[in-house]
């Protein structure tokens, strides 16, 4: 591969090839036709890029430079032109002159006015970024509205990445990639902080889980590229992490740094294999792990602000030329030891090109500085940095087109064939570990008394919404009840006594990965109670929306069920399994210990009672 010698580390062979696209190759409505930048034939047709990359940095002061590092985070929320939340936010474009965004959530137009403004604001284009790891819906959705409960809508959310791990198919993967990135392009967002690399094989993970696509290095390595390119053909820049691995800890980097303590021969056969395919695939961008791995840097050194992993692993020995992007600077996996200005100054001083989510942006971008005036790196490496994100603004064309279009965004986001593509990928992601009952599917009448009981946190508004409207239209009489997982007074008596009196239960659990826990099991009193109603001789089927490894904390129970995720896609397509609507083909691409392997999963079809189909790993 060649790299243009003035823009070190971009390697604009691939990114020209499926960074920007035109109207006829990847069309968006409306949208204004972007010009193709096709992988030139000779070297010296590089240029063009590097060329207005080093026009604009002519003009930029070593700040200004420092700037387009550092990437503050942003609510898609309605505020007036005059509230103090706009007014910080404007400035860090017109004062501070960032050189980009990361997008949080909000409703899809509120998202797309609002990064249209801040646009228009802007001297240069802004580089928007976004975790879209379960497609734009994952940012970009009205939420509900309280107390009447009705769901606002937004763009299409798809399942986790497990539920593609379960299904076990690179074109669904692919097309979850390419509605994504059209997706996101019109909602005016170009970098996807997606997908998950991270090889999820230990259960108590309590921040990876199903973002991953399993335990297996090179089916994780083999889905992901599928999604690199169903997302950079499309016009959107991938981004792999979290580099070199966040799969094999029970510390949640939000809340506390974790140590990878394994060989750098683990890592190798494990780690750092979807990383090498995601670097083969042409990988836009990747974004460093805030966690310890002593085989490589044995100072403790988290891997953001290592040049050990960053500058040694990646760059040089990986090869890797694009974008290297750090996970969020306000975490505590890199700010409880090193401060919040350190942390910054080092991320640098180990090759980090942007610097998402600081907890001070101006300081932020002041530290970046002093770094260079105390002489811990040279001025030449911010300007290597800053490059690399103009040139990659010059390859998405956003010198020339930095708008989304607001009116085909309607025509795009949720568009009504994309949410049939998720429910797709969510039919065949359902995976039944066990029916030992033998009573799926099962046969439902008016008459049947069938309890529903969920357990998810109080905030999640829409846990079993989908599920029980799905069920609820074949019992009308169902009963339904909400356990809230973090309230410590749950009457688990009257639960039982429910039970008791009901055909059969059905125990839907949302109790998984999030940002700020740090354990994904259910509430012990919870998993109990269930273990005793199963004693009690009581007909249960678990559903796990949640943590799929749920099954280890309640083994006795007969009837198992994981659909990865609580997205409504996911929901229904479970209630249509256990009722029979549609089949169940999914097998697990975990293990859960003891009581299940990867590669389980029995195939329950409407026609036929049971066949058992165990994938072979």
């Amino acid at each position: 591969m060649y790299s243009c010698p003035r823009a070190k580390g971009l390697d604009l062979a691939v990114l020209a090839a499926v960074a920007v696209m035109t109207a006829a190759s990847a069309p968006l409505g409306a949208q204004t036709p972007r010009k193709t930048v096709a992988a030139p034939a000779r070297p010296a047709a590089l240029s063009e890029p590097d060329r207005w990359a080093d026009s604009v940095l002519t003009t930029m002061s070593l700040r200004d430079r420092a700037a387009q590092m550092v990437w503050p985070n942003i609510y898609a929320d309605y505020v007036p032109a005059d509230a103090l939340s706009w007014r910080r936010v404007s400035s860090y474009v017109t004062a501070d002159k960032v050189g980009g965004i990361l997008m949080s959530v909000g409703s899809p137009i509120e998202m797309a006015v609002k990064l249209n403004a801040l646009q228009r604001m802007s001297a240069l284009p802004l580089l928007v970024g976004a975790d879209l790891e379960t497609g734009a819906g994952m940012r970009a959705r009205g939420g509900y509205f309280v107390p009447n409960g009705i769901d606002l809508g937004g763009a299409t959310v798809f399942p986790s990445e497990m539920a593609y791990g379960a299904a076990n198919d690179t074109a669904l993967t692919y097309t979850e990639g390419r509605v994504t990135a059209r997706e996101g392009r019109a909602l005016g967002i170009h970098i996807n902080f997606s997908p998950v690399l991270d090889v999820n094989n230990n259960p108590a993970n309590p921040v990876i889980n199903t973002r991953s696509y399993g335990e297996d290095p090179h089916e994780v390595a083999r889905l992901g590229a599928a999604y690199i390119h169903g997302l950079q053909e499309n016009g959107m820049i991938a981004t792999a992490k979290h580099f070199p691995g966040h799969g094999d800890t029970e510390t949640n980097s939000h809340l506390a740094l974790p140590i990878v303590n394994v060989s750098r021969a683990r890592l190798d056969t494990v780690e750092l294999v979807p990383f090498r395919a995601a670097i083969k695939a042409g990988v836009g961008a990747v974004m460093t792990f805030h966690g310890s791995m002593p085989a490589l840097d044995s100072s403790g050194a988290p891997g953001t602000l290592s040049s050990n992993v960053v500058t040694g692993l990646l760059r040089t020995q990986l090869g890797f030329n694009g974008l290297i992007i750090s996970d969020a600077m306000d975490m505590k996996g890199v700010t409880d030891k090193y401060g919040a200005t350190e942390a910054i100054k080092r991320a640098v001083a180990a090759g980090v090109d942007v610097l998402i989510q600081p907890a001070d942006v101006p300081a932020a971008i002041n530290a970046v500085v002093d770094g260079v005036s105390e002489g811990r790196y040279s001025e030449t490496r911010v300007s290597e940095a800053a490059r690399r994100i103009l040139a990659m603004k010059h390859l998405l064309n956003l010198d020339h087109d930095r708008y989304a279009n607001l009116d085909s965004l309607r025509a795009i986001v949720g568009d009504s064939a994309h949410v049939a593509l998720a429910q797709q990928a969510a039919d065949r992601s359902i995976t039944v570990v066990r029916d030992s009952l033998h009573i799926l599917p099962l046969k439902l009448s008016a008459a049947s008394r069938v309890l529903s009981i969920t357990i998810a946190r109080r905030s999640d508004l829409g846990a079993s919404d989908a599920f029980n409207a799905t069920l609820g239209r074949l019992v009308p009489s169902m009963r339904t009840e909400f356990v809230m997982s973090d309230d410590p007074a749950v009457n688990y008596p009257r639960l039982a006594s429910m039970a008791d009196s009901a055909d059969v239960t059905i125990v839907s659990s949302y109790v998984g990965q999030s940002w700020n826990v740090t354990s994904v099991d259910a509430p012990k009193a919870f998993a109990d109670w269930i273990g005793r109603i199963v004693a009690n001789g009581r007909k249960v089927i678990v559903v796990a929306f949640g943590n799929p490894y749920l099954l280890s904390q309640i083994p006795g129970v007969p009837e198992y069920v994981v659909a990865w995720d609580g997205a409504p896609a996911s929901q229904q397509s479970a209630a249509r399994v256990i009722t029979g609507i549609t089949p169940a083909s999914g097998h697990l691409p975990i293990t859960i210990p003891p009581v299940a392997k990867r590669g389980d999963g029995l195939t329950v079809t409407p026609d036929s009672r049971i066949s058992t189909t165990p994938r072979v790993p």
